[in-house]
């Protein structure tokens, strides 16, 4: 009866817990934007409140860019650590949002009920799944299962420039047994998913520079050097077309191959790839040939475009050859790839391909990440999937992911702890993008997932 009476509390108590969600979410804590300094502030000082009133020890923690959240409970049995984020994704293009993104409102959907306000799914929403849990165990058992060291960053969305001094300032502070993290998503709605791998991330950005000024281009059209030109040639290069492979030398270096056990596992899912496709109006994958869609996305490296500009492209037309062209470029890494000495290779591909009175600066002011591969043998791991599967009614499984999240990789390399990674955001919920929603029922069903993921990691049933 110890967890049946914390699932109950959770259910009658669901509709407060909806407002307080909507309290935070009204607060637009945009950390990328600094007229949104104050905000950020807010949103710390609303969380620190809201742990006090459950009987943890939080304050909010001053850093160079936007405060952390720390607090504190003490308990016996694992000493356990959550993390999420409070900042939030600028909200442009403003006018493709059907309500005001920071005023949340219950909507239906063709799947059930969402609550719709940026940040409702990355993070705010997932990240009050866990607190929502423990403010009813306390509740109901006057404590929590064990110690826990609740841990909110707010410059998860603006690059966490603040999060590596915190941590190594912090360490001894910080480390625990296990760190949890709730900043993911369920490989297929209702399949309840823990991350076991997610890729790295690489930055770059560089300008190809051509003639001194802006050219007229009767006068120079033919012979003169012209810098989209080239970044066209350039960037069409580093793939190969025939088989969508990155074309870069030595791009592959640290990459693995998915154990078969591993990849009979992603097969028997659950995932919909017509549905994924679909979902963003495409009709067939266009990546490297021979891997599927989820090999793809969770176990093989890209290389991708993000913007190229340069010229006139305001309105009308301006008979202009560019003195520059510029081009913003990500890769995402899996296995032991080495995001400083890809960039080497990268660098060399595009500087080996200039023609002559081309030039190229890159951009130094951009960092990269290695990818995270859970230790999913720890026997948390098996106790916490048979939790989720016991509350989704259906088989838990272990996936990878696509996105990176570098908070897990620093846990590893500063504190030396292993995470484990839980989401219930959907593939559809639009979290960098207008109209961001959270279900309903990641909400609710996220919040006693939580319950019972502490109950098996403690014992307490």
């Amino acid at each position: 009866m110890f967890l049946d009476d914390v699932l109950t509390r959770i259910d009658d108590d669901l509709p407060a817990a909806i407002e307080r969600l909507k309290t935070l979410l009204r607060i637009p804590s945009i950390s990328t934007d600094p007229a949104h300094a104050d905000d950020c502030d807010r949103a710390a000082d609303w969380l620190v409140s809201d742990l006090q009133s459950i009987g943890i020890k939080a304050e909010k923690r001053k850093t160079p860019g936007r405060p952390m959240v720390v607090g504190h409970v003490d308990g016996d049995g694992p000493h356990l650590l959550f993390y999420g984020h409070y900042d939030v994704q600028p909200v442009d293009p403003l006018e493709q949002w059907t309500r005001p993104p920071f005023d949340p409102a219950i909507e239906d959907s063709a799947h059930g009920k969402v609550i719709r306000a940026r940040g409702a799914s990355d993070d705010k929403g997932q990240l009050m799944t866990f607190v929502e849990a423990c403010r009813a165990w306390q509740a109901v058992h006057g404590r929590l299962p064990c110690r826990i060291t609740f841990f909110f960053e707010g410059e998860e969305e603006s690059g966490s420039p603040s999060l590596v001094p915190f941590m190594h300032e912090n360490a001894g502070e910080l480390r625990a047994d296990l760190a949890l993290i709730c900043d993911t998503a369920m490989v297929a709605p209702g399949v309840p998913s823990i991350a076991g791998q997610l890729r790295g991330m690489l930055k770059d950005e560089f300008t190809i520079h051509g003639p001194r000024i802006d050219l007229h281009s009767g006068h120079y059209g033919g012979p003169a050097l012209n810098p989209l030109h080239e970044m066209a040639r350039i960037v069409a290069s580093f793939h190969d077309p025939e088989t969508g492979r990155v074309a870069v030398e030595g791009f592959y270096e640290g990459v693995h191959e998915v154990p078969e056990e591993l990849r009979r596992q992603w097969e028997s899912c659950g995932f919909d790839e017509r549905s994924y496709l679909e979902s963003v109006g495409l009709t067939v994958p266009h990546g490297e040939k021979g891997y599927s869609t989820l090999e793809q996305q969770w176990a093989r490296p890209t290389l991708e475009v993000n913007g190229m500009w340069g010229g006139y492209t305001g309105a009308g037309t301006k008979t202009v050859i560019p003195a520059e062209a510029h081009c913003k470029i990500t890769c995402r890494l899996v296995g032991d790839m080495d995001p400083d000495r890809l960039r080497e290779k990268i660098r060399a591909h595009v500087e080996a391909r200039l023609s002559v009175d081309a030039r190229v600066s890159w951009d130094n002011d951009l960092d990269g990440s290695k990818a995270a591969v859970m230790n999913t043998d720890r026997p948390e791991f098996e106790a916490a999937r048979r939790a989720l599967s016991e509350e989704w009614n259906r088989e838990a499984v272990i996936v990878g992911m696509g996105g990176s999240i570098p908070i897990a990789g620093y846990f590893r390399d500063i504190l030396g702890m292993d995470a484990m990674l839980i989401g219930f955001a959907n593939e559809d919920d639009a979290i960098h993008s207008p109209n961001e929603k959270y279900d309903l029922e990641s909400f609710h069903k996220g919040i006693r997932s939580w319950a019972r993921v502490l109950d098996a990691l403690t014992g307490k049933a």
